[in-house]
């Protein structure tokens, strides 16, 4: 089998990543924060030395200002739900997966106003157009880092250059990136970057979180979810300190021990390393792809420009037929149709009936890529 649908979620995982989780369901059990026995001290260790991982890869100085969350969804619902009031301006990309723009247009509703800069077809951004999209009352700007339809790498930089000259907040959408791509929130000025853990970090399913920069006024931001943390629980009052005031309710402790074990993985590794692997197999991707008569690829066809996801379509055949066809004929995963991006695929052009999906990763090989190719092409002819 091969499996190209790691741009939804990361398969198979490293050996360590399952050996972290079997270990605390074995070995741990308990509940981080909740008791005084030396089970409980030991799981609030194997938390905390995950939010330190992720604290090293993403450059955040206090690991307390990583917010544990269910998955990069929750993670930006924080700050859209808890950041943002009627009245308020915010500023975003046409290219936007659903879990940015299902919270944008409900807001939009109770008096959130909202521009969505449109982007070219091969889904690029240019950062004079977010600069010229801001208004007096703008509250912030939210981008996602690398398109989950295209792989268009969007210039999170420049975006929080402005963002900061104009004293308006950055909020970074890193499914895409986190673990792929160098991610420093100083030197790139991102003020609040939300991740999932069940992608290229190869955490569990059930995992991400929230970066919040030094910028950002935790006073300000309310908590999206209220309840019992484990601290202060003679008051019935949500504590206001980090990282407590934003995880309410018992954590989902063995996926983050899983996730810390995805996190060492990738330092391990290396970003660099890991990115230059799955840029040779993306440019042997784009290459045969678009040496085969009848398909079409999508995008900006460079890799220094895209993540190592390609969307194509072939001539005559509908999406999902081409996806059946290739898993039921020839073994590969991959995923079709509009990969909860309606957006994005309308600035493609390839809205309603959506595109073929391949997202390769780190532990794909160049024969996987070459079969796939030679099966694309039997299908095409």
């Amino acid at each position: 089998m091969i499996y190209f649908d790691n741009a939804a979620t990361t398969w198979p995982k490293p050996a360590c990543v399952v050996q972290a989780v079997v270990d605390y369901m074995e070995k741990v059990g308990a509940n981080s924060g909740r008791s005084g026995h030396r089970l409980s001290v030991e799981a609030g260790r194997i938390v905390y030395d995950t939010r330190a991982a992720l604290a090293q890869l993403f450059s955040v100085a206090d690991p307390l200002r990583i917010i544990l969350t269910a998955n990069v969804t929750e993670a930006l619902n924080l700050v859209l739900m808890g950041y943002l009031n009627p009245g308020d301006h915010v500023v975003t990309s046409s290219v936007e997966h659903n879990a940015v723009m299902r919270p944008l247009r409900y807001l939009e509703s109770v008096g959130v106003e909202l521009t969505a800069v449109p982007c070219p077809p091969t889904g690029a951004l240019d950062p004079s157009d977010v600069e010229q999209a801001i208004r007096p009352n703008t509250a912030l700007i939210v981008i996602n880092h690398a398109s989950n339809v295209v792989g268009t790498i969007l210039p999170v930089a420049e975006v929080g250059t402005l963002a900061r000259r104009h004293g308006i907040l950055c909020l970074v959408d890193a499914a895409q990136t986190a673990g792929v791509l160098p991610l420093d929130m100083t030197s790139m000025n991102i003020d609040l970057l939300a991740f999932t853990g069940h992608k290229a970090l190869f955490g569990p399913q059930g995992t991400g979180g929230l970066c919040l920069g030094e910028r950002v006024d935790v006073d300000r931001l309310r908590p999206l979810k209220r309840g019992g943390t484990g601290s202060h629980s003679e008051f019935e009052e949500q504590p206001d300190f980090l990282p407590d005031k934003y995880e309410a309710g018992t954590l989902n402790a063995p996926g983050i021990a899983g996730l810390g074990a995805g996190v060492r993985f990738v330092l391990e590794q290396g970003v660099e390393r890991i990115r230059s692997h799955e840029e040779m197999l993306t440019a042997r991707l784009l290459g045969g792809l678009q040496a085969i008569p009848g398909v079409e690829v999508y995008g900006t066809l460079d890799v220094r420009q895209q993540t190592a996801t390609v969307s194509f379509n072939v001539a005559g055949l509908e999406p999902s037929e081409v996806a059946l066809r290739l898993d039921e004929e020839y073994d590969i995963m991959c995923r079709a149709g509009l990969h909860c991006a309606p957006a994005a695929h309308r600035t493609i052009g390839t809205f309603p009936r959506g595109t073929v999906r391949f997202g390769l990763s780190y532990f794909n090989t160049v024969a996987q890529v070459d079969e796939a190719l030679a099966a694309v092409g039997r299908i095409a002819s």
